[in-house]
């Protein structure tokens, strides 16, 4: 990962100074070699569950487009921390590249949009998440057939909370960054993103237990799909489907709300 030394912080700041203060292109291609490695994490995170014709070095090069924005539109005044500002930058920009090569079957498309219609209308009728027993008998599937179908999307799809929100004027919000750190004072917070938040830590009580813990384990710990499948005694596959299913429920939700 970044080199978190001392000197090489005082380092970088003097950077960040010197490209405030002339917007120079040699001065930011030293800030770009110097998060390079965030790009790599973060294509990382986004490569999990991808199928292997998704190469990573395409996602690095994809991201860097995103570091780049974040670059020229971080403000340096401002006091927030540029890693946790250029992460949402870079997520986006991988996403956004990848849906334009739209690389997923359309079997598979047109399944995620009728289940994704399902759960939307079960949340609306029931005021709480639905039970797999409840979304199979809406779609007339089986439950097994609902879990084949919950594990061909997440393997064929962006983790969903990496999902894009437009919040206006240019600026973009995944619903990731939404949840609320308290340990991080988060650079969204200075933009019109309040009301969106709000809704999504409302919205979070209403899912199952273990559909939280599996949200939280694996975007605020880090731990990987077969990590927290370790943890809560089920297949790595079982993982997957629960994942899909908290993300579907939570987009239904701010579909009726937004």
């Amino acid at each position: 990962m970044i080199d978190t030394s001392t000197e090489t912080q005082r380092n970088v700041t003097a950077l960040w100074e010197r490209y405030r203060d002339t917007a120079s292109i040699e001065v930011r291609e030293q800030l770009i070699l110097h998060y390079a490695p965030l790009v790599k994490y973060v294509a990382g995170r986004v490569a999990v569950g991808m199928p292997a014709n998704v190469e990573h070095a395409d996602l690095v090069s994809y991201g860097i487009f995103g570091l780049m924005d974040a670059i020229e539109k971080f403000d340096l005044d401002k006091g927030f921390k540029f890693e946790t500002y250029a992460v949402t930058r870079i997520r986006g920009a991988i996403i956004d590249e990848l849906r334009s090569v739209d690389w997923v079957p359309r079997s598979v498309r047109a399944r995620a949009r009728k289940l994704e219609a399902a759960v939307q209308k079960l949340e609306s009728d029931l005021h709480r998440s639905p039970s797999e027993e409840e979304i199979a008998a809406e779609l007339d599937w089986t439950v097994a057939e609902l879990q084949d179908a919950l594990t061909r999307i997440s393997m064929t799809s962006m983790a969903a909370l990496d999902e894009v929100l437009d919040i206006g004027e240019g600026d973009r919000l995944t619903l990731v960054d939404t949840l609320q750190d308290l340990s991080v004072e988060l650079p969204e917070d200075s933009y019109d993103s309040v009301e969106t938040k709000d809704l999504l830590r409302a919205t979070l009580g209403r899912l199952t237990d273990r559909e939280q813990m599996v949200l939280g384990l694996y975007y605020y710990e880090g731990m990987t799909l077969a990590q927290i499948g370790d943890v809560l005694g089920v297949t790595e596959s079982r993982i997957c489907q629960i994942h899909t299913k908290a993300v579907m429920s939570l987009r239904a939700k701010l579909s009726d709300k937004l």
